[in-house]
């Protein structure tokens, strides 16, 4: 696929429209132009047919709002192509924002529960979110579908039967990493993440694949999450441990300092820098500039997938709202797709039989990813080897390879 496409910046964020607040026509109607109806995208349900009602919780406010306006933007593409609807049923589009933390996204999803008479739940950045709100929606039978949120317990120790996701595990996309580095004989390596779940996952998952894989760690730094600002001390443990490669998690805003102060302390040119892939995903990437040129990393998406699926993705997307998909877009669309499968055979709204479709779906083939399959309800899917490149003058995370079909571990 040509990488000519322009990356732009958003220009607009979301209507500030509050929890449960009101459909996604309310806000404005779709960014493709649809008519402001209840309908998300296809216009409002004629007389006699049967309305799906799905609660949408993305981040609207706070420092997840990009990841949020992308999450929505995925799913209104999904249904403007397809007239508005999921299966045989006209959908009806309740969002709810998340906000940054359990204490603004589980109430919203217990008031989606409670008053929004939702028959399925879709989006939740937060892992923290989607673990405080696994009880509640099991208790209702309601199935919700995680477009984001990627702690291993979602689907592990606290998992239900009405949790679903769309997305990945911290640990599977940063086992990839670990494996690859182990094959190709890089190393040693030094790692770094902030110290939070998130990060711990992730660098357990890329250290048990290495050290499994004959690789050595030469040393670990789990960094302050959301204080750290200075990494130089950080960088300074890298420099003397010996490391011939550096892996890292970090994401937002920690992501451009780092890889920023990366080049800067003039580690780029001697020490290769590796990471799972949001070190680079979506809006960071612009901000890093060419600091993050030659920056590898491993993620389930790429714009740059050469597949038919993926092509007329990113073309639709762009068109539609003037930038490149990123993951959480895709993620989003993903969901609204594997709903529309559950939901072809119109066999009723009853929170067992979408969780029993769920269950049957089998390969999905249509995946802007590549086929993906769910296995212990959370995708089994192909890693990809990233490269940031720069092409007419926009930064793309290009794809090296494909490094194989990895579950959750």
């Amino acid at each position: 696929m040509a990488v000519a496409h322009l990356s732009r910046r958003r220009l607009s964020t979301t209507c500030g429209v509050g929890v449960l607040a009101l459909t996604l026509a309310a806000c404005g109607g779709g960014s493709l132009g649809g008519d402001e109806d209840a309908s998300g995208g296809g216009g409002a349900a004629a007389e006699g047919e049967e309305t799906v009602t799905v609660g949408l919780v993305v981040p609207q406010a706070g420092v997840y709002t990009p990841l949020g306006e992308d999450m929505r933007q995925g799913w209104e593409l999904y249904l403007e192509q397809n007239d508005g609807m999921l299966g045989c049923y006209t959908v009806e589009t309740e969002v709810a924002d998340e906000g940054e933390s359990p204490d603004t996204g589980v109430p919203a999803v217990q008031r989606l529960l409670t008053e929004g008479n939702v028959d399925a739940l879709v989006g939740v950045v937060s892992s923290a979110v989607a673990l405080g709100v696994a009880d509640p929606v099991t208790e209702a039978q309601v199935p919700l579908i995680i477009a984001n949120a990627g702690a291993e317990d979602i689907t592990k120790g606290a998992a239900s039967d009405y949790v679903w996701r769309t997305s990945f595990t911290n640990a599977q996309i940063a086992a990839a990493m670990g494996e690859h580095l182990a094959a190709e004989g890089i190393g040693p390596v030094y790692v770094m993440a902030p110290d939070y779940a998130a990060g711990q996952e992730a660098v357990e998952g890329f250290t048990t694949a290495y050290e499994e894989g004959g690789g050595t760690i030469a040393g670990q730094a789990l960094t302050p999450f959301g204080s750290t600002q200075d990494f130089q001390p950080f960088l300074s443990g890298v420099e003397s441990s010996g490391a011939e490669a550096v892996f890292v998690f970090y994401a937002g805003g920690e992501a451009v300092s780092f890889v920023q102060q990366y080049a800067d302390f003039g580690l780029k040119d001697s020490i290769p820098l590796y990471g799972s892939g949001f070190l680079t995903e979506g809006s960071v990437l612009d901000a890093q500039g060419e600091a993050a040129v030659g920056v590898r990393t491993t993620l389930h998406y790429s714009t740059e997938l050469d597949n038919e699926d993926n092509q007329a993705f990113v073309q639709a997307y762009e068109e539609a709202y003037g930038e490149l998909p990123t993951v959480y877009a895709m993620q989003t669309y993903d969901a609204a797709n594997v709903l529309d499968a559950a939901l072809e055979e119109c066999a009723g709204l009853e929170g067992e039989t979408i969780n029993a479709a769920l269950g049957e779906l089998g390969t999905i083939d249509d995946s802007p990813r590549g086929p993906w399959e769910f296995n212990n309800q959370t995708p089994e899917q192909s890693v990809y080897l990233r490269e940031v490149a720069e092409a007419d003058g926009t930064l793309l995370n290009t794809v090296v390879s494909d490094l194989g079909v990895y579950a959750q571990p």
